[in-house]
């Protein structure tokens, strides 16, 4: 199995993999980065008491925040009055670990969801989003839609690990380290995947791609690359049971 997930990330996914017996080759697609201004987020974070939501769609998303939180000495008690919204169960356990409560996980993790689970109760509302600097616009533009003023602010970046570059071509061309799983976690790790690959596009043979849902499928299929493991919870746990079903039904045809 090859894990594409940042470095810090890749521990839990690579864990489980291990745990049922799979070797697993971490070589991240994905590297996060601080973002080059922090002004913007400082000072939605220094204007707390004027939003009534804030939504929070990646772990990621909540460390960057809680950061900035610490550094300007501002308290758990500032964030009280927030309604908060989680895209997933591992950003709502980020977001309770630091003693805040979640008031809203929709039922599908994706974008999609948040926007119907918020829809009729955003009107006239001020809303902060806090995410990463290049992120789909379902969310903002549709709560607009819906009445509420929404501010976008920037916590974090993703930059493609130059470094990942020769460890995965040479991986990926030698028969005997070649995988039979890559797993991709966002959109953002099939991109930089194909970016770390450059014009040299390897032939993939009977390498199978894992996608932890929709919208990552999506990007697969939208750089021509196929979808042979989804997820039907959105989530690492929900990835791992997509894998291990696949191989189980695989085991089951050979007998």
């Amino acid at each position: 199995m090859l894990i594409g997930r940042a470095r810090h990330q890749a521990g839990a996914l690579s864990a489980e993999l291990r745990k049922l017996g799979a070797t697993v080759l971490e070589i991240p697609f994905i590297e996060i980065r601080r973002p080059r201004n922090f002004k913007p987020l400082d000072s939605a974070l220094k204007n707390l008491g004027t939003y009534d939501w804030l939504i929070l769609t990646s772990a990621n998303g909540v460390d960057a925040m809680w950061e900035r939180l610490a550094w300007q000495r501002i308290t758990k008690a500032r964030l009280k009055h927030l309604r908060i919204a989680a895209i997933g169960p591992a950003t709502k356990k980020a977001i309770e670990r630091r003693g805040a409560k979640v008031d809203i996980v929709p039922k599908e993790y994706v974008a999609e969801s948040v926007v119907r689970s918020l829809r009729n109760r955003v009107k006239g509302k001020r809303v902060l989003l806090v995410r990463a600097k290049v992120a789909r616009d379902v969310i903002p533009r549709e709560l607009r839609k819906a009445g509420a003023h929404v501010d976008v602010v920037e916590a974090y970046e993703t930059v493609v690990p130059q470094s990942s570059r020769i460890r995965l071509r040479a991986t990926l061309k030698n028969p005997k380290r070649s995988p039979h799983v890559i797993t991709f976690t966002s959109s953002s790790t099939v991109r930089n995947f194909v970016a770390l690959l450059g014009k040299r596009r390897a032939s993939f043979g009977s390498i199978q791609f894992a996608s932890i849902g929709p919208v990552t499928s999506s990007t697969l299929r939208e750089f021509g690359l196929g979808v042979d493991i989804e997820a039907r919870e959105f989530t690492i746990p929900g990835l791992v049971a997509a894998i291990v079903r696949n191989f189980s039904g695989h085991e089951e045809s050979a007998g």
